[in-house]
């Protein structure tokens, strides 16, 4: 809703802009007021009403590499990875020496270089139309992967599929034309002319790559490399998943999933700061797609992981509009949750989902979700205190002292244990911690990770957090990841071989033939925004800050260097950066500089 000030401020640009453009200046609408865009004259009295602003960017990319060409049917494929003026001609229209030309059936396998998200777009200088033609135009075949092997699958093969994303299609290339195609997520697209007796002249070949054009405000380097990269590959993997609103995955399912959307939300705060497209996904997006009595996406589990993401975005940003503008909604919700609390104090749902590999134990599933009921309790106290309502942050208190009666076992699963971990509830017999840092990264899921992680260091075990880390995200690199993955095994990675080549004979392939539940083969999606989580623990607690008071109004400074010689970078909060050095001396002593905004107390131990 627009405040006062800020339809002050928009009319003031308003007037400024008319006079600059004239009387017929309008406005495009934004979903941020702040960020309307005026139409051209001649346009903005008939379209200002009909026109929605896109904040996102468009920039043309070319190919890295030439991974494959057909045996017949190529020539100067090389050409496709060099730059031209973008613009079609008449003057070297039928010059074939310059230009990249397919005919005969041929075909091209491009590497964009990592995985984007955006379109593909085909630019031709001349063609020969073949039989299957209507006109001046030239059938190709294109497809997208995420890996080589998907690139070259058909659909139905090994899960390939045309869901969510149009990743396999026929497109018709139009003489001294061009033909654009997507939206998806890929690094590979394969291209192949239709019709055995055409031919097409390419101009240009190249991806559409479209983004928010938002800065890393966040940083994270260290004395080992291998973390690093981690880091920056969950920082572009939660980026490319930032489209209109807030995807789970780029490719698939390019929906707002809320049990995914923690582990998201943690690290945009921690890499890009607070942004109005996370607000909004987890605001009116949510409030008005899944209305009471409805449970997001139509799962209880994940209205408690709403209300969960909620109080930790307030935690971050210390905003007491954003929980004013949840709050009639958080009651209603707070009544729909006590009816699934019993008279023992147990939190629990006829049909409960953490994730699906604890999906098929129904104890671990149990055990998670009374977890999440003291989590997400705890999370409406500390919110009811900043609109004052005495009543609600009674009851929520009263209910989390009643959950917490109730220690339910971790039955030696992972997902159950980190929850139970970070809901503070332990029982005799082997800890949580303990069964978390058994096997190191055996039982480790890309989605819970995050909170594996967290719970690892609210144990003292950040060491066993960091091996795990490299050993589990970093292995994904290891066979080509540029972004993380809706899921992951390290017994995945036995006979198999790597995403950014054809899998050799004799392996198998690593995303073909590995998966499982909703993610079988080439369904699988490689951009999953859940993956992401180990850059926010990073910055949490290997960086080592973290927000004492809401808004980082008070914050603790404690870095964690373990194994590591230094580690430096910057976490964004409401008033600016807080900069963090820490090296150690000669002697193994710990010494950190760091640099924070006045408004900020800084606590180190």
């Amino acid at each position: 809703m627009m405040t006062h000030a800020m339809k002050t401020r928009f009319a003031a640009v308003a007037m400024t802009l008319a006079a600059i453009l004239g009387t017929g200046a309008a406005f495009a609408q934004s979903v941020d007021p702040d960020k309307y865009v005026p139409l051209p004259q001649g346009f903005a009295d008939d379209l200002a009403p009909n026109a929605v602003h896109d904040e996102r960017v468009r920039q043309y990319l070319y190919p890295k590499r030439v991974l494959w060409t057909s045996e017949k049917g190529v020539k100067n494929p090389e050409l496709l990875m060099k730059p031209v003026l973008g613009q079609t001609s008449t003057a070297i229209m039928g010059d074939e020496s310059q230009a990249c030309v397919l005919s005969d059936g041929g075909g091209v396998l491009l590497d964009m270089g990592c995985e984007i998200h955006g379109s593909f777009r085909i630019e031709a200088r001349h063609l020969v139309p073949g039989k299957s033609s209507n006109g001046q135009n030239v059938k190709v075949r294109v497809r997208f992967g995420e890996s080589v092997d998907e690139a070259n699958a058909e659909v139905g093969e090994k899960g390939a599929i045309n869901e969510h994303s149009t990743r396999d299609q026929i497109v018709s290339v139009p003489w001294l034309g061009a033909i654009e195609c997507g939206e998806s997520a890929f690094r590979f697209v394969r291209l192949d002319l239709v019709d055995s007796d055409s031919k097409l002249i390419i101009d240009s070949a190249r991806a559409v790559f479209i983004y928010r054009d938002i800065p890393r405000l966040g940083q994270f380097r260290s004395s080992d490399e291998r973390l690093n990269k981690v880091w920056d590959v969950c920082a572009r993997t939660v980026h490319l998943t930032m489209q209109q609103y807030v995807f789970e995955g780029a490719k698939r399912d390019r929906l707002v999933w809320y049990g995914d959307f923690t582990p998201q939300t943690m690290t945009a705060l921690r890499v890009f700061g607070d942004s109005k497209v996370l607000r909004d996904t987890l605001g009116i997006y949510a409030r008005e797609t899944w209305p009471l009595p409805k449970w997001m996406n139509g799962m209880p589990n994940y209205s408690l992981w709403w209300l969960i993401t909620i109080g930790d975005l307030y935690r971050h940003t210390g905003d007491p509009e954003l929980v004013s503008e949840q709050w009639d909604y958080v009651k209603g919700l707070v009544q729909q949750l006590l009816m699934h609390v019993d008279e023992k104090g147990c939190g629990s749902f006829p049909t409960p989902f953490l994730d699906w590999p604890t999906n098929d134990n129904r104890p671990a599933l149990d055990s998670g979700t009374h977890a999440m009921f003291v989590l997400g309790f705890e999370r409406v106290a500390e919110m009811a205190q900043v609109v004052k309502d005495e009543a609600t942050q009674k009851l929520a208190e009263e209910t989390v002292a009643r959950l917490k009666k109730y220690t339910p076992s971790n039955v030696g699963n992972k997902q159950a244990a980190a929850l139970l971990e970070l809901a503070g509830l332990e029982r005799e017999g082997e800890s949580n911690v303990e069964t978390l840092a058994k096997g190191g990264a055996k039982g480790f899921s890309t989605f819970y990770g995050y909170y594996m992680l967290e719970a690892l260091s609210l144990g003292g075990q950040d060491q066993v957090a960091l091996d795990v880390t490299r050993d589990y995200w970093g292995a994904m690199i290891d066979v080509g990841a540029t972004t993380f993955w809706e899921d992951f095994d390290l017994e995945w990675l036995k006979n198999a071989g790597r995403i950014d080549e054809a899998t050799p004979e004799g392996l198998e392939s690593l995303h073909g033939d590995r998966g499982a539940y909703c993610y079988v083969g080439l369904r699988h999606s490689l951009c999953h925004g859940w993956a992401s989580g180990p850059a926010a623990w990073m910055s949490a607690h290997v960086l080592g800050v973290t927000p004492i008071e809401p808004g980082f109004k008070k914050a603790r400074v404690k870095p964690f260097l373990g194994d590591l010689e230094w580690v430096e970078g910057s976490v964004p909060t409401p008033y600016g950066l807080i900069e963090v050095r820490a090296e150690k001396g000669p002697n193994g002593e710990v010494k950190t500089q760091v640099k924070a905004p006045k408004e900020i107390e800084i606590v180190t131990p």
